[in-house]
């Protein structure tokens, strides 16, 4: 039997499958995505190894460099890799944990649809973890047309203890995902 193919229509992913790093010290690299993202060590091969934190079998690969210059922040190439967490409790609890770690983020940020916590590995590359600021994918999107965030897309930072605090004393969920309140 005969098949045909769509040439015509672009095609959606099924999921998203990996990323690769090029790093400077592997063992630093491995150790730190243990700790922040809990992953596993699926395969190493001392310069070449593959994690994951679920059943895919790999959602990172680190690769060691043999360069060993930095790159300019702000050069191009990937920014970051971005984790969407289920609830503000489970953000300020990986805070804490990694803080404990003496992990702490650079980049605390309300971005009006998100509250973001931006983690640097060994070499500088930048993790997000996020957690949504609206209940409904219409509230977001009405957020994102707004004159709001199209004068400030970017978002206010907050002091991530400030947050935990008023978070362990039980403030209201809503007021605390508001841009400026923590």
């Amino acid at each position: 039997m005969k098949r045909k193919i769509d040439t015509e229509t672009p095609v959606t992913p099924a999921k998203f499958a990996h990323f690769v790093l090029r790093v400077r010290d592997i063992e630093k690299s491995l150790d730190w995505y243990q700790q922040v993202l809990g992953m596993s060590i699926v395969h190493d091969a001392g310069n070449l190894a593959f994690l994951t934190y679920d059943d895919e079998h790999h959602r990172l690969a680190l690769a060691k460099t043999p360069v060993e210059t930095e790159t300019v922040r702000g050069s191009p190439g990937l920014d970051h890799v971005a984790y969407t967490l289920a609830t503000l409790g489970e953000l300020l609890g990986t805070y804490g944990r990694l803080k404990a770690l003496d992990i702490k983020p650079v980049w605390p940020i309300n971005h009006g649809l998100t509250t973001s916590l931006y983690y640097a590995d060994p070499d500088g590359n930048r993790v997000e973890f996020q957690v949504e600021n609206f209940d409904t994918t219409e509230e977001l999107n009405a957020f994102m047309r707004s004159s709001a965030f199209a004068e400030n897309p970017i978002g206010v930072e907050f002091d991530p203890d400030r947050l935990l605090e008023r978070y362990c004393n039980g403030d209201s969920l809503h007021e605390l995902r508001l841009q400026g309140s923590a």
